[in-house]
């Protein structure tokens, strides 16, 4: 039997939406799959001892990227998405695949469509229409200039004007290709592909009227492979033990803040940098690497403290872990938004963030029962979703057709 060609297309803003394709790959059966890999250079050292073929394709620097996020801008403009549009069609067109799945790259709205070529969108639930969500105002500059209380008010009267804005340069690109509208709903910009799979479960993140092209994959958790550090083996006993990751998007920074608000307690912080920050001095009860095993580590972890993106959230969530975002972007808003519904973490701004008030927090998280045993709920539903048997079903439904 033809194995089919299955290309997973990575926008490497970030390193969540490279970790997500590849910890899908690793689930394909290569019996039936040839799996392919398209990704901006930079990120080999994730790709190298895998069996996946990689493919090098632009995508933009994550600081432009992080940059636009802070300031609330479109992160792209239609002449960037009609680059990746014919980036995309090259890569089609020399690799012909059955089926093209897209984290993020929302260029294949275009490209896919025009090569012909069955397209998977993996999105998180809370980008989608058919989720009810509240818009919390994230660390823009409107937040830092107001009163939250007042910015909160300010940011529900233009954020609709904001979605409508971002919508534009993809619409922009669509209409030179003589597609249709996407209209000025930033979520359909983001969920437009013939089948929409959400890296989520709906007992935390509900949908109604959830169209048949929609359906939840349950979580997708991906740690780099990374070796342990010199001192993961010897890490002292008898106390609890927080894991900190602030990820590559945006909070990085704020690390040093973090390891010397918790350097009081009686605990054994372990965090990884991924890469964009030297922390300086540590405090005594800290250890650092660039990048950690970040299930083991959620595993070992009483508490997990990172930027509340859905990556660590569900690493945490999946070990039974509650977890503390410290979050800037709206996406770690949304997420958190979720997890604290559930009861299973808390929730802190990083443009208010206040040493004090994290030690707190992380204090109350740590010693009360009911952020664990919620946290421990969200583990017993996630086992629930077999992330990879419900991609494979879904491959087989496209290509049977």
């Amino acid at each position: 039997m033809e194995r089919k060609k299955i290309l997973l297309v990575a926008e490497a803003v970030t390193l969540a939406h490279v970790g997500r394709p590849l910890a899908l790959a690793r689930t394909l059966d290569r019996q039936r799959y040839e799996v392919h890999l398209a990704c901006a250079p930079g990120y080999e050292m994730f790709i190298k001892g895998s069996d996946v073929t990689s493919w090098p394709l632009h995508s933009i620097a994550s600081a432009r990227f992080l940059a636009a996020l802070a300031a609330g801008k479109p992160v792209y403009d239609a002449h960037t998405l009609g680059r990746y549009v014919l980036d995309d069609m090259r890569l089609l067109q020399a690799l012909r695949p059955d089926v093209v799945i897209g984290d993020f790259r929302l260029s294949l709205s275009v490209s896919a469509r025009l090569a012909e070529v069955p397209y998977v969108s993996v999105i998180n639930a809370y980008w989608s229409p058919y989720v009810q969500q509240r818009y919390r105002v994230p660390a823009l500059p409107l937040a830092r200039l107001l009163p939250i209380p007042l910015a909160e008010r300010v940011f529900a009267l233009v954020r609709p004007l904001a979605f409508a804005l971002h919508s534009r340069p993809l619409n922009r690109v669509r209409r030179a290709y003589h597609l249709p509208s996407l209209g000025h709903d930033l979520r359909r910009i983001y969920t437009d592909a013939d089948h929409v799979l959400y890296a989520d479960i709906p007992e935390i993140f509900p949908a109604h009227d959830l169209p048949m092209t929609h359906s939840y994959l349950g979580p997708v958790t991906w740690s780099p492979p990374t070796e342990a550090p010199p001192w993961w083996d010897a890490l002292p006993g008898g106390r609890d033990l927080v894991y900190v990751t602030l990820g590559s998007s945006g909070q990085g920074a704020l690390l040093p803040k973090v390891l010397q608000a918790l350097a009081p307690l009686p605990l054994t912080v372990i965090a990884a940098t991924a890469g964009t920050i030297t922390p300086g001095l540590l405090p005594d009860n800290a250890r650092v690497a660039t990048y950690l095993p970040g299930e083991q580590a959620a595993r070992r972890a009483r508490l997990v403290i990172c930027n509340g993106g859905s990556p660590t959230s569900q690493q945490a969530l999946a070990a039974g872990v509650p977890v503390l975002g410290v979050a800037g972007n709206l996406d770690q808003y949304l997420n958190m938004d979720g997890v604290v519904r559930a009861g299973a973490g808390a929730l802190l701004r990083s443009d208010r963030l206040a040493e004090e008030q994290l030690r707190a927090t992380a204090l109350r998280l740590l010693e009360q029962p009911e952020p664990r045993a919620a946290a421990q709920r969200v583990a017993q539903q996630f086992q629930r979703y077999d992330a990879g048997a419900r991609l494979d079903a879904l491959l087989s439904h496209i290509l049977q057709q």
